[in-house]
């Protein structure tokens, strides 16, 4: 993982661990003084003196902050997620140890009287609070799910000294997310190949070594990733240079220069994330009854299922299943190349206004987008995003004629987009819908996807322009 990712990932922990920190230290302030505890373990009943709540304030404050920074300098933070049990009880223990002596060495410092059970009762509480949380990170990044999220597939390109050891060095780091997939060996083969392994693999980013490159093929793979939004890690340890539109980082050790088209890795990009997961759950929850009338509604009204499902190119073109209301006869598909002729939009889609494959209820449901609704399991599963740009099919996707088309699949795709709040269906020029996609990815901020969002929903109860 990448030095800014990891920075963000343990900014997250120490946030986290914080909170559970403050929460030890009350539920131990509750127990101390709770009547049913003090008889249970025989304890002396103290006054309100000792247990003085603004006076532990100022030990609450001092513990926020304090609890991270020992952890860290315990080596707390620079475990591997999935490392040794040992490992994470040995640091955890030393930190939780620390950090209860150093607030009681403060509060006598201070001169707070507070009784020593309390602190007992903290030291134990936090070490089973953070280790409850660690179990749980390390049970979440063992589900298929989760696995599947963090997962980066990418391609080796180097030459014949440097690939043996780039693959050594990344297969000791598998849990870092990094999956390679295929290699380019420069020295045997022409680096015209990357096209080819970038379709077929659906490929993330491409770790490029280019100390024995020549910079024509440096450049040649940078332009080709370029245009198809892929991003490239070049290993740039042989030279220190600052080149536009790129972000030095470190992998393993190593400085790299990251060339991105697409947004990177930011608190606002995470924010994107909790929005999209919670707001697709509450909206699931909230539409529920919906989902039941249009279901009953949609099998009553034709024969056939109630899901239409289609294999769609997601992030990096890695094919996914959408789900949508079904809205046309059964047999849509088999009908389709009888009308190709009346496709309205340029390019590899396929558009029709009045396509007579649509049921009557299909049309209602098209025009105020209710179709799209089942989506938001897609963006709950993590395969889109509530804003980004609009899936395509799979074959209509490696029917592009133009590589920086496939730009538009460096990020997730969205249920909505600046394609649908520019006129939605009425855009009929390919390039346009690809040129509005690619200005949301160049402009991307979490404003714009609340704007996006904002302005879909009048688009939506106009119903207006939707095909």
């Amino acid at each position: 993982m990448l030095q800014r990712a990891r920075k963000i990932r343990t900014q997250i922990h120490q946030l986290v661990d914080a909170c559970l920190f403050a929460a030890s230290f009350w539920i131990a302030y509750d127990l101390r003084s709770n009547n049913a505890i003090i008889t249970r373990l025989n304890l002396p009943l103290i006054n309100d003196e000792i247990l003085d709540s603004e006076k532990l304030v100022w030990l609450f404050v001092a513990l926020i902050p304090a609890a991270p920074l020992i952890l860290e300098s315990q080596g707390f933070y620079k475990r591997s997620p999935l490392g040794s049990q040992q490992s994470l009880l040995w640091s955890l223990f030393k930190g939780c140890l620390i950090t209860t002596l150093s607030l009681v060495l403060l509060m006598y410092a201070l001169h707070f009287i507070t009784p020593r059970i309390m602190m007992v009762f903290f030291g134990i509480i936090s070490f089973v609070l953070v280790y409850g949380k660690e179990m749980l990170v390390r049970w979440a990044l063992r589900t298929r799910m989760v696995r599947s999220q963090l997962k980066r597939s990418f391609i080796l390109v180097g030459t014949t000294p440097e690939i043996p050891q780039m693959r050594q060095d990344l297969l000791r780091h598998l849990h870092e997310g990094v999956d390679i997939v295929a290699e380019l060996n420069l020295t045997e083969g022409s680096p015209n190949r990357i096209v080819d392994l970038l379709h077929h693999h659906s490929t993330f980013g491409v770790v490029l070594s280019a100390k024995h490159a020549s910079f024509e093929q440096v450049e040649y793979i940078i332009r080709t990733c370029e245009l198809e939004g892929v991003e490239v890690w070049l290993i740039a340890d042989f030279f220190n240079a600052q080149i536009s539109r790129t972000s030095f980082d470190e992998l393993l050790g190593r400085p790299v220069l990251v060339f991105r088209t697409a947004p990177e890795v930011s608190w606002q990009s995470l924010g994107k994330q909790g929005m999209d997961f919670f707001g697709a759950l509450v909206l699931l929850v909230l539409l529920a009854p919906l989902f039941l009338i249009l279901a009953a509604a949609i099998k009553l009204s034709t024969p056939g299922p109630v899901w239409f499902r289609q294999q769609r190119a997601g992030m990096s073109g890695s094919p996914f299943q959408l789900f949508k209301f079904r809205t046309m006869i059964t047999n849509a598909d088999q009908l389709k190349h009888e009308l190709e002729a009346m496709n309205e939009m340029t390019g590899p889609v396929f558009k029709v206004t009045n396509d007579p494959r649509v049921t009557p209820l299909g049309k209602f449901l098209r025009k105020y987008s209710l179709d799209e609704l089942p989506q938001l399991l897609n963006v709950l599963r993590g395969e889109m995003s509530l804003v980004g740009p609009r899936p395509l099919p799979v074959d209509e996707v490696q029917r592009f004629e133009d590589l920086a088309h496939r730009r538009r699949l460096s990020v997730k795709p969205g249920l909505t987009g600046l394609w649908q709040v520019s006129g939605r269906s009425q855009i009929s020029d390919f390039k346009e819908w690809v040129r509005l996609d690619l200005e949301y990815i160049d402009t991307w901020s979490l404003w714009l996807d609340l704007k996006i969002l904002i302005l879909t929903l009048p688009a939506v109860l106009r119903g207006t322009g939707a095909k």
